[in-house]
């Protein structure tokens, strides 16, 4: 028979004490992630403390129930047909395909778009206002569609002869685009004129002078799909312009005087189709030839012999058809060769091809034809064509 003395059995009660009160420390001190926590928490003494940093799973649970309300989020933005609400810090809401939906692009100002100008053509292929199609279409899905590709804006064409080499308008705004040009020259003339009148020429007129040859003041108006340009002339070009055009002695009224100061003046409608179409009635210019009737657009300020002879505007209608971004088709119905009103009793029609199928290349053709542009000599019919190809390299 064993005997167990009392001290022992006391010294062994005290030892498996500790050891269970050490057990149940570090398993209260253990988490299901084997990770380390705090102690319990103790009496607050008035020290806040610093908040207990998250573990992975639930950082993991946060990142799940964000991707869920964006999806919800832009759920309800396509069943309120892509109209999203603003954010609580005045953003718009985006959607999170935002690659799916495309807002509509902002007006350009018309040297955007209307930017880049196109040489010969009244170019800003100023494509509606000088905008390019502003209208986006609503495909099945209820988003919207990304516009067309502006007419001849995937390049720059300043390169051209004939052409503005304006590449931006700070002061342009949604509804005008402002433009002013000044062309002030000195010319010298080995004639030696006594009176120092130059003849034979519709740009240069004075010998041994410093004049202004024509100052404009005007722009681009482009409010929706409206759209209108005005853009006067003083200067000699007031006096020599209407000066070459024999149509007003046809009649009691003085259109050489009612357009004496205006160089352009036409307002239109830019229709969504293709890649955008124009309808403009008025004044407008008809660049037929290499040379912009603003001489400082030009390489060589004096044109050649045939472009002097051709017409820098026409007073009609015309209409600009753009099947692609790198083709322009437009018909004119006008009065005349250069002319303010009809020689005779047949208005004259027309029609400008203009091809950039690069950066580099652009091929124009200009047609006339029907006009009976003989004052006071029924049926003598002018036909003429005007074609050229402008390429500053060649691969």
């Amino acid at each position: 028979m064993m005997r167990i003395s009392t001290p022992k059995i006391t010294v062994a009660l005290i030892l498996v004490t500790l050891f269970c009160r050490s057990t149940m420390r570090s398993v209260f001190a253990s988490t299901d992630d084997n990770a380390k926590s705090e102690d319990p928490a103790k009496p607050s003494s008035g020290k806040v403390d610093a908040p207990v940093p998250l573990t992975e799973r639930e950082r993991w649970l946060l990142d799940r129930v964000e991707q869920l309300e964006k999806r919800v989020a832009d759920l309800e933005s396509k069943g309120n047909n892509f109209n999203p609400s603003p954010a609580a810090d005045g953003s718009a809401a985006q959607p999170a395909s935002a690659n799916t939906a495309l807002s509509p692009a902002p007006a350009a100002s018309p040297k955007i778009t209307d930017g880049v100008t196109a040489a010969n053509s009244d170019s800003n292929e100023r494509v509606g206002g000088v905008r390019p199609p502003q209208a986006t279409e609503k495909g099945k899905s209820g988003a919207m569609q990304p516009d067309k590709a502006a007419p001849f804006a995937f390049a720059d064409f300043t390169w051209l002869n004939g052409n503005s080499r304006t590449k931006d308008t700070p002061y342009a705004t949604s509804f005008f685009s402002p433009e002013i040009r000044a062309d002030v020259d000195y010319n010298y003339s080995f004639n030696h004129p006594k009176d120092d009148t130059i003849g034979g020429s519709s740009e240069v007129f004075r010998h041994g002078e410093v004049q202004v040859t024509q100052l404009g003041v005007g722009g681009d108006f482009h409010y929706d799909n409206v759209r209108a340009r005005l853009m006067t002339q003083f200067g000699l070009y007031s006096q020599t312009t209407p000066r070459n055009d024999a149509s007003p002695a046809r009649g009691q009224w003085q259109i050489d005087n009612a357009y004496r100061y205006i160089s352009e003046a036409y307002g239109g409608y830019h229709f969504n189709a293709l890649h955008g179409i124009n309808v403009d009635a008025g004044i407008f210019m008809s660049y037929i030839g290499l040379f912009s009737y603003y001489q400082f657009d030009n390489w060589a300020y004096q044109p050649s012999y045939v472009s002097s002879n051709t017409p820098w505007f026409f007073n009609g209608v015309r209409v600009q058809i753009f099947p692609t971004e790198h083709l322009k088709i437009e018909p004119w119905f006008v009065n005349g060769w250069q002319s303010y009103g009809r020689f005779n009793n047949r208005p004259g029609l027309g029609l400008q091809i203009l091809w950039r199928p690069n950066g580099w290349l652009s091929v124009l053709g200009n047609q006339y034809a029907l006009g009976e542009e003989a004052l006071g000599v029924p049926g003598r019919v002018r036909y003429h064509s005007d074609d050229s190809i402008e390429s500053w390299r060649f691969r």
